[in-house]
């Protein structure tokens, strides 16, 4: 009699064969997998994407005014552009903070119409910033450019949980572009 097809789906609990290919391991494995992923998608990302931020209640002024005859006013930092700010630290130290996630004009650009956009995107972050409290992230080691310049996202949470992105709140006024791998350079002056 010859031998009987066995499927190797089916699993044989009297030898060897067969071990490797088992029900459990074709709907099993993978039903775990997408546990340990959403796991990791729902769970562990949100708290490592929160980490790091910090709280911030600085005043800032507009770097070069000087309304004030030279003394800022009791301010912590000033806004040297509209994607720049410089904190004051004790004696002469400075810390140059570049805000990530948008890409602001440039106070020297190429053109008249790129230099207006950079004076008003100035004035529209220095308004952001007054608005109150915010948070950036980095924590105390924050990554660095090679001008030296910290680098962080900024953003106000609300009472009600609601977030305020700094990058998306500059670019939805018309005064930087998104500013990320991919993103195209804008052009201030066409």
């Amino acid at each position: 009699m010859p031998p009987r097809f066995r499927s190797p789906l089916r699993r044989d609990p009297s030898g060897p064969s067969g071990r490797m290919l088992t029900w459990w391991m074709l709907w099993r494995v993978p039903a775990l997998l997408g546990i340990v992923m959403a796991a990791w998608w729902f769970g562990v990302r949100p708290v490592l994407e929160e980490r790091g931020w910090v709280a911030i209640d600085a005043t800032f002024a507009l770097c070069g005014d000087d309304r004030g005859g030279g003394d800022m006013g009791g301010r912590t930092g000033c806004v040297v552009d509209g994607d720049t700010v410089v904190l004051f630290g004790a004696g002469d130290a400075l810390r140059r903070i570049r805000l990530t996630g948008f890409d602001a004009p440039e106070l020297d650009g190429a053109c008249q119409a790129e230099r207006k956009a950079a004076l008003r995107a100035k004035r529209a972050l220095h308004e952001w910033l007054a608005e109150g409290a915010f948070e950036w992230n980095g924590g105390a080691e924050p990554p660095r450019d090679r001008f030296g310049r910290e680098l962080r996202r900024a953003r106000r949470v609300a009472p009600d949980g609601t977030t305020q992105n700094l990058a998306e709140a500059m670019v939805a006024r018309g005064l930087a572009a998104r500013d990320g791998w991919g993103e195209a350079p804008t052009d201030w002056c066409a």
